[in-house]
């Protein structure tokens, strides 16, 4: 089987929306309002609208550079893809064609739209008993600094270099932290009745690959809140999957929530600040090691459907059984 550029863009969408935390049905609902709130634009302003919002919930997940017809059998996938990668990839490709580099954190538009989908936090947040206008309300905060803090990037830069270049180029963000974050969520719930203390949740974490080999590395699973003989109590996947860090004022309102543990990817000292405050234990399982997670699931379903996968910039490759 064969897949083009269009087809691995679509594919990544589907899979983020399948594995989105807030359930399949919330997603639809999202993607309803967006066409109700298109329809009442001007026309000028439907101009400016960008239409891939229609149908892909996840404004960080782009193809910047490529024809969408162009078929795909070798992929070179990373978790930061700029433009030094982007020129080994096309040293590689002198070897061996190279058609389509596909990156985990988002450059171009979706880095500037990132904050765009941090709304989704809320929902999550929702989900583990957070009221959906306190998570709003401080979110919304958050959001805005988000959006000032990325709109002086150089956004086109790494997107130029693939144009040059001639090579396609496209990113899976939530799409990719979508999969992590559902992967984690079941593998908790398995062993919900094993995890009393926050050490056993340490524990749980590092039986996983990717972890096993960031802590070799000295960037694996760690406590930044708490203590590992304290109780783990209810436990979030909060701070896993939309754009990044939400508000650090929102611990209070988990602990309110009954929430004992999260686990996320990094935290920032303000946040970890304020889960301190709050007493909730804050689990954080490793960047990188996390982002691969996602991307590994992604990757098993692009090799199962005939596209060799190389891995670069980051990636710490571990093949699954395709489910």
């Amino acid at each position: 089987m064969a897949l083009t550029v269009g087809q691995i863009y679509k594919l990544a969408v589907e899979l983020g929306i399948k594995n989105d935390l807030r359930g399949v049905a919330a997603v639809k609902r999202h993607l309803k309002r967006m066409a109700e709130r298109f329809a009442k634009l001007e026309p000028d302003e439907k101009k400016e609208f960008d239409r891939e919002d229609l149908w892909n919930p996840y404004a960080d997940t782009r193809v910047y550079v490529g024809n969408l017809n162009k078929i795909v059998k070798r992929a070179a996938m990373g978790i930061d893809v700029e433009t030094p990668e982007i020129l080994l990839a096309y040293e590689i490709a002198k070897k061996k064609p190279i058609d389509l580099i596909i990156t985990h954190h988002p450059v171009s538009t979706a880095l500037a739209g990132l904050h765009e989908v941090m709304h989704m936090q809320a929902e999550v947040l929702a989900k583990y008993g957070v009221p959906i206008n306190v998570a709003q309300g401080l979110l919304h905060v958050r959001i805005d600094e988000v959006s000032r803090k990325l709109s002086p990037i150089n956004h086109q830069r790494d997107v130029d270099a693939a144009r040059l270049l001639d090579l396609a180029f496209m990113s899976a963000h939530t799409t990719s932290d979508n999969l992590v974050a559902s992967f984690l969520d079941k593998l908790v719930k398995r062993n919900q009745k094993k995890l009393e203390l926050v050490g056993d949740v340490l524990k749980l974490l590092k039986t996983i690959p990717e972890y096993r080999q960031a802590t070799k590395w000295k960037a694996g699973p760690r406590l930044f809140a708490g203590r590992p003989d304290r109780f783990a109590g209810k436990i979030a996947l909060t701070e896993l999957t939309g754009g990044t860090e939400g508000a650090p004022e929102i611990y209070h309102r988990l602990a309110q929530a009954g929430i004992g543990t999260v686990i996320g990817m990094h935290m920032s000292e303000k946040h970890k600040e304020e889960a301190e405050k709050a007493h909730v234990n804050a689990i954080i399982a490793g960047h990188m090691s996390s982002d691969s997670i996602g991307m590994n699931l992604f990757a098993d379903q692009l090799e199962g459907r005939g596209v060799e996968i190389v891995p670069f910039g980051g990636f710490i490759r571990v093949k699954r059984r395709r489910r």
